[in-house]
Formats: structure tokens, sequence, C-alpha cells
């Protein structure tokens, strides 16, 4: 008995090193068979690699050293050995891969980390689906080492932090703010807003605000005299902190050169930005910010992540606001609201896309750091974020709903096929293009009655197939979404 309790702790860790060396090699091979998913990779390379780490590897080497050892007592047994050996490779595949592509990772392991239960349902693939993108979730404070935000820097030292309230938004006929498409842009005429549909205003092509259209020169002296000319010409709250943020869209310039590294990124603060009239996002946040605490009024610098047509699946560093309005909180996006970037030039165009939208349209393509901020009573996990397909206000806006692929990027062996319900009978086109690649293909002719469209892929590879939506079969298309698909 008493040497049955002194043996106890080395069985213990026996089997400690047992159940790590059956771990390590799993959680290997699902990271790198999850990468190889993501890039749309060879499958026999995630094979391979854990074929070669166990037992190829570790039985390699331990046969290597097999005629120093037999000139030596041994203490270790052949299976000690190669146990040990087996964990210690394994952890070095670990490490590298987290330590090299640690941005990469997480992305593929929070997007992909299911491939291999692609097109299976059922309460028990749902476990399992949930348990790998929690043990995914785990890894995110290695997207968040290496991807630093460096708009925080502008942050007020004081939190301020909502209670998320149910926000009903009024019924509409909406005609969608356009974003970048195929044609040119036809520049919308002016819808008429009231106090009664003020939380609407992302749906429409509202003009921009008469006050600050025909704003006196005069009055552009300062910060101050700015917002209390707008506080002084509007008087409906929603429609004066709309009059706050059309003057940052419409007056400041995206700031393209700084952002690409093309020109040294001046100062973001609100007072360099209205000198200059020229920002990145965070000089646009500030300068919104600025312009209400001018008024009394509560609008608050919100960063965190955010998606676009240009940034792939991944998040890039982002600064917007929130405004409290009749004792609810409403999220603004006066940059993305300015115009759009295509390349490394901006071109203005003023819209009404990101001002007040819902909360579960705006978490679509922004993910604050303070989850608070996304206004959600439940809010989505990082993970969550990155698997949404990339949508555009404007897809919400005309009632469309995605059925499938319900997912950010999707493997397909054939077509490329996306079923939507499109109950107001929009009509709809798609094209597609291989991962970076500026020449696109039209997937087929517009449609305004079927829920369906397919894109015949060329080939092999990654291909991003972009949604366009219009009024008229040989109008003007708005770009609304796109999705990624992987042929193989």
């Amino acid at each position: 008995m008493r040497f049955l309790i002194l043996d106890l702790p080395a069985r213990l860790l026996k089997g400690l090193l047992l159940l790590l060396v059956f771990l390590t090699p799993v959680l290997g091979v699902w990271l790198a068979s999850s990468l190889v998913a993501y890039t749309n990779g060879p499958t026999w390379l995630a094979v391979g690699s854990g074929v070669l780490l166990f037992p190829l590897l570790p039985i390699a080497w331990d046969l290597r050293g097999r005629k120093r050892r037999q000139r030596k007592p041994q203490i270790l047994t052949w299976g000690d050995r190669v146990i040990l050996r087996t964990l210690l490779l394994n952890l070095i595949f670990l490490t590298c891969l987290l330590a090299l592509r640690p941005q990469t990772s997480f992305l593929a392991l929070s997007t992909r980390g299911d491939w291999m239960l692609e097109g299976q349902q059922g309460p028990q693939v749902a476990w399992v689906r949930q348990s790998l993108f929690k043990l995914a979730n785990g890894l995110e404070w290695l997207y968040l080492t290496a991807h630093p935000n460096p708009y925080k820097q502008y942050a007020d030292t004081k939190t301020i932090r909502p209670t998320p309230q149910p926000i009903v938004q009024p019924s509409t006929q909406p005609t969608p703010h356009p974003e970048p498409s195929p044609q040119p842009h036809k520049t919308p005429q002016p819808t008429p807003t009231n106090a009664s549909t003020p939380a609407n205003l992302w749906a429409t092509d509202a003009a921009i605000h008469p006050a600050v259209a025909n704003m006196p020169a005069s009055v552009e002296t300062s910060i101050a005299s700015v917002a209390q000319y707008l506080a002084e010409q509007e008087k409906d709250p929603f429609l004066r902190v709309k009059a706050l943020h059309d003057y940052v869209a419409d007056r400041i310039a995206y700031d393209a050169p700084a952002f690409f590294g093309q020109a040294p990124r001046p100062p973001q603060d609100a007072e360099t930005v209205f000198r200059t009239r020229k920002a990145v996002c965070a000089g646009y946040a500030k300068l919104l910010e600025a312009l209400g605490q001018a008024i009394g009024e509560d609008i608050v610098y919100v960063v965190g992540d955010s998606r676009s047509q240009s940034s792939d699946l991944n998040g890039g560093s982002h600064a917007w606001n929130a405004a409290k309005i009749a004792g609810n909180w409403y999220l603004i996006d006066a940059t993305w609201d300015s115009g759009y970037v295509n390349g490394t030039s901006f071109t203005k165009q003023y819209g009404t896309s990101y001002l007040f939208p819902p909360p579960e349209v705006m978490v679509v393509s922004h993910f604050p750091d303070d989850a608070a901020w996304q206004l959600l009573p439940q809010p989505l996990s990082r993970g969550d974020f990155f698997r949404q397909p990339m949508l555009r206000p404007g897809f919400f806006a005309q009632g469309l709903k995605l059925l499938s692929p319900t997912r950010s990027q999707t493997d397909v062996q054939g077509n490329a096929v996306i079923q939507l319900e499109n109950p107001r009978q929009h009509w709809l086109m798609a094209s597609y293009s291989a991962k970076g690649s500026q020449q696109a293909e039209h997937c087929a002719e517009p449609t305004n009655q079927g829920t369906q469209l397919a894109c015949p892929l060329p080939g092999n590879g990654t291909y991003e197939v972009r949604l366009f939506s219009g009024n008229q079969q040989y109008g003007q298309y708005q770009y609304v979404g796109q999705l990624e698909f992987n042929k193989s």
C-alpha cells in the first residue's frame, strides 16, 4: 500500500504526459488544417505534417541516438523517450505556427476551424462546432497582441459604457446609399427627413443638412462656432446630430496617402483636423466628438476593428462614434459616410449608410474593443464577427436576406451559389474575381425573380463574389456585400 501511494504521483505525471502527447498533435493538425482550409492550400500538407509529428519524427529521432544509448545505462524506456520527443516536437510546431502567423492562425481557427464538419447538421455537430469555436476564442489574445490599434491613443481617459436598450427602427421603403459599383454613381436626390423618422436615415439617400450646405464661411472659424451655429439652426435632437455628422462627412477628406504610408500621418486631434480638413478615421471621430461636446451632445469616441470591401476577412483598426439621443445610444461612422478609397486615392461621396444604423447591422462591419458598444443584448465574439458574411447596410435596407452561405468563406467544388430572399424584387447581379485580382467577371444576367445567384468559377482557387442591387434592370447597381469561396 505504501509503495502504491508513493508511486501515485509518478503515475499521474505519466498520465498527464500521455494526455499532452495525444492533445498536442491533435491541436497541431487542427491548426495546420484550418490554415490550409482558410488559404485554400493542399490538404496533404496538413495530413503530412500530422503524420511526421506523430509518430515518424519522434521515432526517427529515437533511432538516430540508438548507438549512443547502447554505451550508457538507460533510465527511460523506449516508450518514455517517444512520448517526450513527441511532446517536444509538437510544442515546437505549435509555437512556431502561432508565433509566425498569430493573426492568420486566430482568423483561420475562428472562421474555418470546423472545416471537417462542413455540410453536416444535427445537435451533436452543433455542439462540436460550438466547442471548437470556443477553443479558438481562447486564442484571441494572440490576435490582439499582434494587432495593436493605433487609434486607442486618442480615446478619452474617462470610460463611458452604455446600457444597451432595444431601439425600434421605423419601417421604410428605402433607397440605400450606394457604395462603389460597376457603373458611375448617380447623385442621390434629396429625401425629406423629419422628426418622425430620424433613426431611419441609415436606409435612405438623405441630403446634406441645409444648415451645413448653406453655412456662411464666416462661421467656420472654430469648432465651437460651427457647433453653435448648427445647434441654433436645428432643434430636433436627431437632425441636430445628423447636421454635426454631415459637417464632418462633407468637410473632411480622407487622408489616403497618410493611411497607406505614402506621407507622414499628422496628429488626429480635433483642432488639427478642423484646420487641415484631412484625417483618417480617428480624426473624423475626434472632430465629431468635439463638435458634440461644444453644444452638450453626448457623442463619444469608439475604437475597434472594421471590415470593408478592401480589408478581406480580417479586421483593420478603426474608430467611429456613438451618440446618446433621447435616452438611447446610436452608432455613427462619419468616415465611411464621407466617401470611399479606391486604390490609394479618395473619392468624396456623401451618404448616411452609417448614420444611426441598427446595432445588428453595424456589427456586421464594426467590432468595438469594448463589447458594450455593440449595443446588443448578447454581444458577438470576435470569431462570430469574422464568420459573418460581409454585407453593407444597403443589403438590409432593401429587405434582402441571405439564406446561404451564412459564412464569410465557403468551400465549393463547382459553382459558387448564393441563395437570397428578395421580397421587394430588386434587380440583383453578382461578379467574381480571383482573390487579389482587380479583373471581375459578371456571373450571369441580372434578375429580380429568382432567389439564387450562381457564379461559374473557372478553376481552382480563392474567389471573391460581390453582390450588387438596383431598382431597374439597366440602371445603376450598388455594391451591397461580398462572400469568399474556395474552389478545389
